[in-house]
């Protein structure tokens, strides 16, 4: 498994984010402050970090799978993306898509985040794509 080194800066009293297992793709992200969702309420959730994230990778921010069966807590841009000239606060969009109020607690985890290397793309202009059996079929068209 490869590793990277990222520098971190922490609030006072926010530990730095962890892996829960050793085979864990995520470390999971906490919550800076306690938070109160609505049913349908969607919200910024402060985890109290700034990253310094090498060039070449970005930091995938994703819901935990759990919260979202449990309690129908997700992310509204899932995943998000965090570029590695970012250094501003990390935060993460929360939304309730249950059907009761969610009480979050400063420290509970809330979202994941996963570091993954970064391909950009050279635009070659062109007057036609190569032709495939799929061709221009959209959503639904595979049979899915």
């Amino acid at each position: 498994m490869d590793r990277i080194a990222v520098r971190i800066v922490s609030e006072e009293g926010v530990p730095l984010p962890d892996y829960a297992t050793e085979g864990s793709a995520g470390v999971d992200l906490r919550a800076a402050e306690d938070v109160v969702l609505r049913p349908m309420e969607r919200r910024l959730v402060r985890t109290g970090l700034r990253m310094e994230i090498p060039p070449g990778y970005e930091g995938q921010i994703r819901p935990r799978s759990g919260l979202a069966l449990r309690l129908g807590l997700g992310m509204v841009n899932a995943p998000g993306t965090i570029d590695s000239d970012y250094r501003g606060e990390i935060a993460v969009i929360l939304v309730n898509l249950g059907q009761e109020e969610i009480r979050l607690s400063a420290g509970e985890r809330i979202a994941q985040m996963v570091f993954a290397p970064v391909a950009r793309a050279e635009f070659v202009r062109a007057e036609e794509l190569e032709p495939t059996a799929r061709g221009g079929g959209g959503f639904g068209s595979t049979g899915s």
